[in-house]
């Protein structure tokens, strides 16, 4: 029986983190972790597809907007028509000609994208019973080649290149998925290290990080020096000298700072510096990255599309691929990403600081390590232990490592209840 997408609802859903400081850094200082929110309903009882944009706060409404002038271009849709043209499908939703102008490919309009189709690919994988990452696992690599859109990065990752790729990681890809089910997947928490905290609730929340288990604790830096170095020798001292310590800047230097800032850090033997300057700046990061060096650079949250991404690479301007599974345009673009990051033979680290982005992320870390890289090292799953008691499948997590998701889709359906709740402004946690 054929399956048609009948209805799309898109929701404005935001949780008060502001008030706890959960998620603040030296450019976010009071988010509100929230997300713009997608349900495909189906002509199948019971089957729907749930996808969302991660925003913090003011001006998700725009997001939700730009999901409701989107969604048409899905209802009436059959999902065996989307998966057999996965690459027309996604040109389809990013390029609609009067909306394109909004981006192109970039921004409010993107994020919308994203969210409807990763609600798609959440829908394929129930159709399927699997979870997302097992799901893309399963498919040949003709088929995970044919839902990548090429257009703009020929120069760096052509069909044909791909295509090598998988094939060449078709050998010991059972074992490969064994050992992910058995044993999960590397992972660093930033639970611990937000720049609204304390130096006790610092102090606290490593020492349980490291009885949990967690190798790697990430740090957000850049309000004031001396108080980096302080909270980040706390950081270090709990840590010890062989577990990682990153740190994260959030955008907020200029080039020579940034430089600068990260040599008087160099003390403490940070792993990474995070997003030292503008996400635009792709010669600023390559600056910083021969100034700050052996400490890699890593960046990607706020990198809008796959082309981006291939001109940080050509530029050799990062050391970690930082994806962002709902600013890039849904699956297919991240697809994109991930087989360019393993042509450069760069890891990929995803951003998950968000509401829904842990749930999102397990599996592109999953596949990616199934499929397409090269093998683990420095490969982790960021961790932030906010708000996954909202979700129907929640992430799971063991020993510092993330363990494969198990119920089909992409385990971002947020509860009825918590939807009910958190929806602003009429939700019951936002009245009065």
């Amino acid at each position: 029986m054929t399956i048609t997408i009948t209805a799309a609802r898109a929701l404005d859903i935001r949780f008060p983190t502001s008030r706890t400081l959960d998620g603040s850094d030296a450019m976010n200082p009071d988010p509100d972790y929230s997300a713009a929110y997608c349900i495909l309903e189906t002509s199948e009882p019971g089957l729907a597809g749930h996808g969302l944009a991660f925003t913090l706060g003011r001006g998700t409404e725009l997001v939700v907007h730009a999901i409701e002038a989107l969604a048409p271009r899905l209802v009436g849709r059959s999902l065996d028509g989307i998966a057999n043209d996965l690459s027309g499908f996604w040109r389809d939703m990013v390029g609609e000609s009067q909306m394109r102008w909004l981006g192109p490919e970039k921004g409010i309009v993107h994020m919308a994208a994203a969210a409807l189709v990763n609600a798609v690919w959440d829908l394929l994988a129930k159709q399927a019973g699997k979870p997302l990452w097992r799901f893309l696992a399963d498919l040949e690599p003709e088929q995970i080649v044919s839902a990548i859109d090429f257009r703009h990065i020929t120069d760096a990752l052509t069909p044909a290149s791909a295509l090598e790729i998988l094939r060449g990681r078709l050998a010991g890809k059972a074992g490969r998925i064994a050992g992910l089910e058995r044993d999960g997947h590397a992972a660093y928490t930033t639970s611990a290290g937000w720049l609204g905290y304390t130096d006790d609730k610092i102090r606290t929340l490593a020492r349980a990080a490291v009885a949990d288990g967690w190798r790697g604790i990430k740090m957000k830096v850049g309000g004031n020096l001396a108080d980096d170095l302080r909270r980040a020798g706390v950081l270090r001292e709990i840590l010890g000298p062989d577990r990682l310590l990153m740190i994260d800047a959030n955008q907020v230097w200029e080039v020579d700072q940034a430089i600068a800032w990260v040599n008087a850090l160099r003390a403490v033997d940070p792993y990474w510096i995070e997003e030292p300057v503008s996400p635009d700046d792709i010669l600023g990061h390559g600056r910083v990255r021969e100034g700050v060096k052996p400490i890699r650079v890593a960046t990607g949250e706020h990198c809008h599309n796959r082309i981006m991404f291939q001109q940080f690479l050509q530029a050799q301007a990062i050391d970690v691929v930082q994806i962002d599974a709902c600013r890039l345009g849904g699956v297919n673009e991240v697809l994109a990403v991930l087989l360019l990051a393993a042509a450069f033979d760069k890891p990929v680290c995803p951003h998950a600081g968000g509401v829904g982005l842990c749930e999102y992320v397990q599996h592109i870390s999953f596949f990616d390590a199934a499929c397409v890289a090269s093998g683990t090292e420095g490969r982790m799953i960021e961790h932030a232990a906010h708000l996954h008691e909202h979700f129907v499948d929640p992430i799971r997590v063991a020993g510092g490592r993330y363990m494969a998701p198990r119920l089909p889709g992409f385990s971002v359906e947020m509860k009825a209840q918590s939807r009910a709740d958190y929806a602003f402004p009429e939700g019951r946690m936002w009245r009065g």
